[in-house]
């Protein structure tokens, strides 16, 4: 991580309810949550792992969305609308094989593009594809590299990051009760060895045979867990971010309105 120029951000971790397969419906709760990260102050939205269409690797072949799908152009607008980018987690289509575990990124000036998720799990390679380049955006001088789930559990993909001047890490991903300790573990670690905040957001609902655990939050460069959501309460986790660091007070926002908790 360098000093650079940045303004501070605000990156809000959306954890919402999600359908299987039902990306209308899922989009519906997408618009509802940037609607609402954006009137909070929120500069950038994070949704989970295949947030469109739920985890739903045996359905990824027919549910992969072409690069210029209509869902993806409704985002965007989102996007220019309030003035924020947008992260979403979508299937998408591979013209050379089988189907990409992606995330749409979708820009204020009306454009979008997508970060292909390079680690998959044991099984996932069934199903999909991996991508090889990697995520690194940059949101009024905030430099933030982009995970998927497995991505994280591999210690190059944050050292290539690092090694881009990220300024923070941010993991979109599918976390079950049983398996949130050891990724804790593994993003406290990540912080701490590369001294710039590591970002986190988790589903809430059982989701291709899995049960989740929410938890979506912030560790700060020391490796401290700064803030996470209560549980699997519907909520956005709002984590300002000024000049590769985080502040200490974020906001846990719940029910989309009524704002929880302050950790100062």
């Amino acid at each position: 991580m360098t000093t650079n120029t940045a303004t501070p951000i605000t990156i809000a971790l959306a954890q919402l309810p999600v359908s299987k397969a039902a990306v209308d419906e899922n989009l519906q709760t997408h618009l509802a949550y940037i609607e609402r990260a954006a009137a909070s102050g929120a500069n950038v939205v994070a949704f989970p792992e295949l947030s469109l269409t739920g985890y739903e690797l045996a359905l990824l072949s027919q549910l992969a969305m072409p690069r210029h799908d209509k869902t993806f152009a409704t985002l965007t607008a989102a996007a220019v609308a309030t003035n924020t980018v947008v992260i979403a987690g979508c299937p998408l289509q591979n013209p050379n094989g089988k189907p990409y575990i992606a995330a749409v990124i979708c820009f204020p000036n009306g454009e979008h593009t997508f970060y292909l998720k390079q680690h998959l799990h044991e099984g996932e390679d069934v199903y999909c594809a991996p991508g090889h380049k990697s995520g690194l955006i940059n949101v009024n001088g905030t430099r933030i590299a982009l995970a998927v789930c497995a991505d994280f559990t591999h210690s190059r993909h944050a050292a290539t990051a690092a090694a881009q001047q990220a300024d923070v890490y941010l993991a979109s991903a599918l976390i079950s009760p049983g398996g949130y300790a050891q990724d804790a573990e593994m993003l406290a670690a990540i912080a701490q060895c590369h001294q710039l905040p590591v970002l986190l957001a988790n589903h809430i609902s059982t989701t291709g045979g899995w049960q989740t655990c929410g938890n979506s939050g912030g560790w700060n460069a020391a490796g401290e867990l700064n803030v996470k959501a209560n549980g699997t309460l519907p909520s956005l986790v709002l984590c300002h971010v000024n000049q590769g660091a985080i502040s200490s007070s974020m906001e846990v926002m719940t029910d989309l309105g009524h704002e929880e908790s302050t950790i100062d």
